[in-house]
């Protein structure tokens, strides 16, 4: 069990982390798949990197971040369709994924990065949980948190590249929600404060 500190956002995490790593455990196999969504700012990188550090399971476990696979501020829902693709489904058929990171600098697709079915695997980010993608998992997680602090934490993260385009993907977001019920499909609910 995790001790209490004097960070409330570090206690949610970390009481997440138990929850999610007796839930891996619980499903019994070498490379359970564990997505996690969740609005921005409400701690899914955060989460997955915990996750990641306090793995339950013998080996290695790859981590997937979906802000690696948006192609663009508007691209949310693509993202989320080629992680399922070119990263879950390979996955789930025990055969390589390859998928390329977006640059967002150069507004293209950079360098391709493989998958390896054998391992363990955590996807994380807005638009992982749709109900195809609930299929290809063990593990589902939501996470969020209240709406001024989730901004407070991107904004503190992201910056100025992020001001400019919460708007449209706060947008985004709800239609995710609306079209695809995530919280519905998750087995492990996570609130951050």
């Amino acid at each position: 069990m995790h001790s209490r500190s004097d960070d409330p956002f570090a206690d949610a995490l970390a009481a997440a982390v138990e929850r999610i790593g007796a839930a891996v455990r619980a499903v019994a196999a070498s490379n359970p798949v564990v997505l996690i969504d969740g609005r921005s700012g409400a701690g899914k990188s955060s989460l997955a990197t915990r996750l990641r550090r306090g793995w339950p399971l013998s080996g290695p476990v790859q981590v997937v971040a979906l802000d690696s696979l948006y192609p663009g501020w508007e691209g949310l829902e693509a993202g989320a369709d080629a992680a399922t693709e070119r990263i879950l489904l390979p996955h789930a058929r025990g055969v390589i994924g390859i998928w390329r990171r977006w640059d967002w600098d150069r507004e293209e697709e950079a360098e391709a990065h493989a998958v390896d079915p054998a391992l363990a695997l955590i996807v994380e980010g807005c638009g992982a949980l749709t109900a195809r993608a609930a299929r290809l998992a063990d593990v589902t997680v939501w996470v969020d948190g209240p709406a001024a602090s989730r901004r407070q934490r991107a904004l503190e993260r992201d910056g100025d590249g992020l001001r400019a385009h919460w708007d449209m993907w706060a947008r985004q977001e709800e239609e995710h929600i609306a079209r695809h019920d995530p919280v519905s499909l998750a087995h492990v609910r996570v609130q951050t404060p």
